[in-house]
């Protein structure tokens, strides 16, 4: 029989590598596309020193000869059956000092790409009951800073649930997981600024704690597995708490210790 093959974007980064890492150990031969070849050529190492099975492609999503590139080495694996949009990037902090620059970069990595990818695999998947997990963020459902990443990730939410629904018929899931802070060498960076960054950040989070890029994995993993057969148009905060609340804001609030 042919293997299910599952496509992760941005596999070079640590919340790309760790899902890529994850699939392959559930099974699936790992398609790991990143723009950054180096990068992309140690997840590959990583997943086949443990006997997995995986292809690197060096991919801009935003190329259409690459896109085409992404489906016939998918193709070339075994049966195309996930697809992780992990692809992100972060422009202007503020409205302020942003640009339309700014605004369309956000757009084309973090809504244009993944649109772009889900398109390319559109047919093979509705023909295979695909499933596709977008990363989204909190960002999406708050003001975290970063607005043009905000709303794109917020667009990236509804397209998830638009999707789900029209592609339903076909048997195809469509999911999103919405990521707090992560662990990541993006956060490794802002700590050698300010080595509390960590310790200021848990204090937003009833878990007093923020997520590593296996939290995210894990969560991708199940919705890609059996066991969410019933599950589609969801978008999963994995975020240690943050969309639910902040203690130290009900503490406030009620005037009461317990928080």
């Amino acid at each position: 029989m042919s293997k299910q093959v599952a496509i992760i974007t941005g596999a070079g980064g640590d919340i790309g590598r760790a899902i890529a890492i994850q699939l392959a150990n559930d099974g699936f031969a790992v398609l790991c596309l990143d723009i950054l070849e180096d990068l992309n050529k140690e997840t590959i190492d990583l997943i086949t020193k443990n006997g997995g099975t995986a292809r690197a492609l060096t991919c801009d999503i935003l190329n259409e000869q690459d896109q085409q590139s992404m489906l016939a080495v998918a193709q070339e694996l075994g049966t195309p059956k996930a697809l992780v949009n992990n692809v992100g990037a972060i422009t202007g902090a503020s409205i302020q000092e942003s640009t339309i620059d700014n605004w369309q970069r956000d757009f084309d990595i973090n809504l244009k790409g993944a649109v772009a990818c889900f398109k390319t695999l559109e047919s093979a998947f509705k023909a295979n009951q695909g499933i596709v997990t977008n990363i989204a963020s909190v960002n999406g459902f708050g003001v975290y800073g970063h607005p043009g990443y905000s709303a794109m990730k917020a667009a990236l939410v509804h397209f998830t649930r638009f999707a789900s629904v029209e592609y339903g018929k076909f048997g195809m899931r469509i999911n999103a997981v919405a990521p707090g802070t992560v662990r990541t060498q993006a956060w490794n960076d802002r700590a050698k600024q300010n080595p509390q960054v960590f310790e200021e950040a848990k204090r937003w989070y009833p878990l007093q704690r923020v997520a590593d890029p296996q939290d995210i994995a894990d969560a991708v993993s199940f919705l890609t597995s059996n066991k969410a057969n019933a599950i589609t148009g969801i978008c999963l905060p994995v975020d240690c708490g943050l969309t639910a609340g902040q203690a130290e804001l009900a503490g406030t609030f009620s005037q009461s210790s317990d928080f």
